[in-house]
């Protein structure tokens, strides 16, 4: 199927008990954690976007009540000198999880094909072996059991712009905006172009992307939680834990039960 990021632009607002909704959502990504923990599965959710797209606020939702022994959010930045010695998703194989864990990618390998692109930080040849090189990658971490969530944040240039000014006057937001944000911004045509045959090249059955229209951030947040969860729970067993019997007998000896 095509994604057309123009078709996710219409920015309506959320409409309902925002604050119920979100409780129950995280209710449920809660149990979907604990399923993965109990039946030994792994799970991988990267997120890709704009500068400002809410990729963050999405992110601290989604683990809120998530245990934090079986999870970890990786933020990723440019590469370090010891990982550009190395092949480029050696760093992410380093990351990807353990059985009945999930791992949070705040982007991800997709960097060799957008920002590494456009910005020229990976040579022509290189990007465009990286779509056969992603595909297959993922390809192999699905066929071994765990599962890929793809979420793309897309927000329309009047939108960023709001909230990259948001940042510059709020004082305790004018952390989370730099040059990079402004450089990035001004190449939004060949991000465009970047992030539509990325879609074409990388959205597979065993690793679809969720595209999520980003203008409206309550809306957002609550699409992008039912979405995930929705990805998740199709893999995983949703039955819970059977009581131990000797854990029974133990609480009935020290009067806990009857």
């Amino acid at each position: 199927m095509t994604i057309d990021l123009s078709d996710y632009e219409s920015g309506e607002p959320f409409t309902g008990d925002y604050e119920a909704a979100l409780e129950k959502l995280q209710k449920r990504l809660s149990h979907i954690h604990v399923a993965h923990i109990v039946h030994r599965r792994r799970a991988v959710v990267l997120f890709e976007g704009w500068d400002a797209a809410g990729k963050g606020g999405v992110i601290k939702r989604l683990t809120a009540e998530w245990d934090p022994r079986y999870f970890e959010v990786w933020p990723i930045s440019a590469p370090t000198t010891e990982e550009l010695a190395h092949h480029f998703l050696w760093r992410f194989w380093r990351r990807l999880p353990p059985q009945h864990n999930i791992s949070v990618f705040d982007r991800s390998w997709y960097g060799r094909v957008l920002v590494e692109r456009v910005e020229g930080f990976a040579k022509p040849e290189e990007w465009r072996r990286g779509y056969d090189e992603i595909n297959a990658f993922e390809a192999q971490h699905a066929s071994y059991g765990t599962t890929l969530v793809k979420v793309f944040m897309h927000v329309t240039q009047e939108t960023q712009d709001a909230r990259l000014r948001d940042r510059l006057e709020h004082p305790w937001k004018r952390w989370k905006t730099g040059l990079d944000d402004y450089r990035n911004r001004n190449r939004r045509a060949e991000y465009l172009d970047a992030m539509h045959e990325m879609f074409e090249r990388t959205n597979t059955p065993a690793a679809p992307w969720i595209v999520i229209d980003g203008n409206d951030k309550k809306a957002a947040r609550v699409a992008a939680l039912e979405a995930i969860a929705d990805r998740l729970e199709s893999h995983v067993p949703m039955q819970p834990p059977e009581l131990d019997p000797e854990v029974v007998a133990a609480a009935r000896k020290a009067g806990v039960i009857d």
